[in-house]
């Protein structure tokens, strides 16, 4: 893709997130179209974003992180996204009617940072940089379709990259605790959409252990310049499949030990 695409993609992004209205595959639009380009879309979306009067960054998300959704995509590795502070929902609240266009949310475990992070490293490193580890939930959204109209072809990674990773919103809250002080791979969430259990999982889902999806991060953002900030929260990779909400759905997630978090859709 030329610098002007991948300028007129980030814009038609962020024009579909404010007016709740999606756009075309960029996939079938650039079949050419390679992840570096996916990414280049995603920094003019996220760019466009962090325009507007009072945006900032406040972490990443990490996604693709199952072997069931990567083999699904046909791709080996994750993929990253940018957290926004008018992302960020209180536990318990309410999303307003129309805030998103196909909402789904996932069950995963958030790590807020007290230490850069800067790749390549371990993750022992990234143990010793984290704070806290908290109870997270994911709000997934699609500015780009799932399924094109006329062709019926499905989004690919280089849709889902370019689309911030499909990330919409985040919940955090329950019971932070020191990362060192539990059994990661073996924390789990029960997942509900209005009182039924829809989905269950271990953080063992998440590339055998959350901490190896962050250092992925980290090194990733380190060959673009980047790292994870002290005070930055990151989203380590759903071990759950991801439920889809319509209105009315009132979502809870009980991490055992770790709490528990609710979010309602209007």
């Amino acid at each position: 893709m030329t610098p002007d695409q991948i300028a007129d993609a980030g814009r038609r992004l962020a024009a579909a997130e404010r007016d709740r209205r999606q756009i075309g595959l960029l996939s079938r639009q650039y079949p050419g179209m390679t992840l570096e380009d996916a990414y280049a879309v995603q920094a003019a979306f996220v760019g466009e974003r962090l325009a507007e009067p009072g945006r900032r960054r406040i972490g990443w998300k990490i996604g693709l992180t199952s072997r069931a959704m990567q083999a699904q995509l046909g791709i080996a590795t994750p993929d990253s996204g940018v957290l926004l502070d008018d992302m960020a929902f209180e536990d318990g609240a309410t999303v307003p009617a129309g805030r998103f266009i196909a909402p789904r949310v996932e069950a995963e475990l958030a790590f807020i940072f007290r230490a850069p992070l800067s790749g390549p490293v371990s993750p022992a490193q990234v143990l010793d940089a984290a704070a806290w580890v908290v109870p997270a939930l994911e709000v997934l959204d699609t500015r780009i379709v799932r399924v094109d109209p006329e062709t019926k072809q499905t989004r690919t990674i280089v849709d889902t990259v370019s689309d911030n990773a499909a990330n919409a919103g985040l919940v955090t809250g329950g019971r932070p605790m020191r990362p060192d002080a539990i059994d990661l791979r073996w924390c789990g969430a029960i997942l509900s959409r209005n009182g039924t259990v829809e989905e269950t999982g271990l953080g063992a889902g998440v590339l055998n252990d959350p901490l190896r999806g962050i250092a992925w991060l980290a090194a990733r953002l380190a060959a673009y310049g980047s790292r994870i900030e002290p005070g930055q929260v990151v989203l380590s990779g759903s071990f759950v499949r991801a439920v889809e909400c319509p209105p009315g759905s009132v979502i809870h997630a009980d991490f055992g030990r770790l709490g528990s978090l609710a979010l309602r859709f209007a």
